[in-house]
């Protein structure tokens, strides 16, 4: 994987994090792409030192309309083509709808939908010609139901994998594969960030960011559809297929009430 180069949005922490260290000890040159421009730095300091590897920086918000053009124009400025694309970036907010500010239900949206959508195609687009590449979007255990007091969190979700799944098909024959990792709580500062860390679903069953990333690495590798790791992940994600609509609804609900302080 001397001469593959991957890039990875939401690089500074999580899963975004551990895949940029599995890509790099396999000798992967990376773009990495976040916020904290710090943290990035930091993580490519870290590789460089323990596999040689190059990194190539971009401090972005991924949530502002326009940044996925902006991000594959700064890409093609550096004259690197990217062979593995990792949409990690998104995040998410708990609470009823009609609470949470509009604006960072909208922002959420662009980041986790449009702006997803926006680098797949962009890129997507160089891979076709040239028959060859990866494609690793990460959806969640929210994707197979809808999610009652995380409505749109779910709600988007919910297109990652259906968007991936629907790519996955198109592209069959060809050898460009799309895959959707779908993990459950997972230590990262999602929880916290999207002030989900007080439900009981990030208190139990929570699993080590290391496992979810290298599951998902795995999987890419493979060419697999779709990868949701963990048991109790993938029976609660394949129970709601058979279940009676309204009663995955109830459970989430449920589970998704904040504690009254």
């Amino acid at each position: 994987m001397s001469n593959e180069i991957v890039l990875i949005t939401g690089a500074s922490s999580g899963i975004g994090w551990e895949l940029a260290k599995l890509f790099a000890a396999d000798g992967s040159e990376l773009i990495l792409v976040a916020r904290r421009l710090d943290r990035l730095e930091e993580l490519s300091k870290q590789l460089q030192e323990q596999h040689g590897t190059t990194s190539t920086l971009f401090q972005m918000d991924l949530s502002v309309p326009g940044s996925a053009e902006e991000l594959f124009s700064k890409v093609q400025d550096t004259g690197k083509q990217v062979d593995v694309l990792v949409n990690n970036a998104g995040f998410g907010q708990i609470g009823r709808f009609e609470e949470i500010s509009l604006d960072r239900q909208t922002s959420m949206c662009e980041l986790n939908i449009v702006t997803l959508t926006q680098l797949t195609h962009l890129f997507l687009n160089q891979m076709v010609p040239r028959d060859s590449g990866a494609i690793l979007n990460i959806g969640s255990t929210a994707s197979f139901q809808p999610g009652p007091n995380a409505a749109v969190y779910y709600a988007t979700k919910a297109y990652v994998l259906s968007f991936s799944e629907a790519l996955h098909a198109e592209l069959w024959g060809k050898n460009i594969s799309v895959t959707c990792l779908c993990p459950g709580p997972t230590k990262t500062g999602f929880g916290d960030d999207s002030d989900m860390g007080s439900l009981p679903m990030f208190k139990n069953n929570i699993m080590e960011v290391e496992s979810v990333a290298k599951a998902g690495y795995r999987g890419l590798r493979k060419k697999k559809r779709l990868i949701v790791p963990g048991i109790f992940n993938n029976l609660l994600a394949f129970s709601n297929r058979f279940a009676a609509r309204p009663i995955p609804l109830w459970i989430v609900k449920r589970m998704q009430t904040l504690p009254k302080s």
